[in-house]
């Protein structure tokens, strides 16, 4: 297992680029006509790859959560993703896929994983309506392979909010102080349901307007129509909007190729960009970093988010 993310660190270098490269795994096999569902999640998230170790079952947690296990010293919560998808199978999986991100560590039960595949951004299509109605929501991008397989892209961020692994109570949106600014509007863009919600709620919470969209290619088109707009007013794009909010992994453009675009765009000079993601390593943000990303912001964190929009909505 090892030798498939052997060189991970190598494969950060795709950032910038609008490529990625995504480990896939089985769900839902049926030994009678060999039929199952393939998956696929960034490698950027994968810390690494397993037999499926022993596992301590602990009460009263979501059905899928299947218990803990014990890894280098830290207890790590264990998801069965075919119980959470409530995916009929004769197989028990037998493969952990340790994942990191958004500060969270967690196991991921599946049946098997297949391989790394490395792809453009841009072959990553918004799911279709049967695929979102069968999955629930659950699926962010879906792609074809040349043998015709389909790979859908899993939002892990809402396995994690669902089976309580985020810290995303009312609480937290309670505690968030309007701006006190009238005429303030963010731009947003995200392909996860759950995290457009976190997003509006705390842009609600600071009482300030905003307009989203869910990838980066519709983004980019709805930004231009804006300068566009701008420079027939002869009015600054930042009389319109005041912060861009993006996210990293979306399909078609990700949150790099986007954020390079809107920076090579004198247009859009002096509206700062902030990327909020669940990419939360270093290595991450130096990426960020590197095509003009003004702060990094992890998501399901609504107190950091307010604070970053507030400081750079006030200036």
């Amino acid at each position: 297992m090892s030798d498939l993310l052997r060189n991970i660190d190598a494969r950060t270098k795709l950032a910038g680029t609008n490529k990625l490269e995504i480990l896939m795994f089985t769900l839902g096999a049926d030994r009678r006509n060999g039929r199952c569902e393939t998956f696929g999640i960034n490698v950027f998230k994968v810390r690494e790859v397993m037999r499926v170790p022993s596992i301590t079952h602990a009460p009263e947690m979501p059905a899928a959560v299947v218990g803990m296990v014990s890894l280098r010293g830290a207890l790590v919560p264990v998801i069965d993703l075919a119980k959470y998808i409530e995916l009929q199978t004769d197989a028990q999986p037998g493969i952990m896929i340790v994942t990191e991100y958004n500060g969270n560590t967690q196991g991921f039960l599946v049946e098997e994983v297949d391989t790394i595949l490395r792809l453009d951004w841009s072959a990553m299509r918004v799911p279709p309506d049967m695929v979102n109605a069968r999955m629930g929501g659950l699926v962010t991008a879906v792609t074809e392979l040349p043998d015709n397989r389909l790979v859908m892209m899993m939002d892990v961020e809402k396995v994690l909010a669902e089976t309580g692994s985020t810290s995303n109570n009312d609480i937290a949106f309670k505690a968030i102080r309007p701006l006190g600014i009238p005429d303030r509007t963010v731009f947003f863009a995200d392909d996860s349901a759950v995290a457009r919600k976190q997003i509006e709620r705390t842009l609600d919470a600071i009482q300030v307007q905003y307009v989203s969209s869910i990838n980066g290619r519709l983004a980019w088109e709805e930004l231009q129509k804006m300068a566009n707009y701008a420079d027939s007013a002869e009015m600054p794009v930042s009389d319109l909007i005041q912060i861009i909010l993006t996210d990293v992994e979306m399909p078609e453009m990700d949150g790099y190729m986007l954020t390079r675009k809107i920076k090579e765009d004198r247009r859009f000079a002096g509206i700062p960009v902030l990327m909020h993601t669940s990419l939360s390593s270093e290595s991450n943000k130096q990426l960020g970093k590197a095509v003009g990303v003004d702060e990094y912001i992890p998501k399901f964190d609504a107190q950091k988010l307010s604070q970053a929009l507030r400081r750079l909505l006030s200036k």
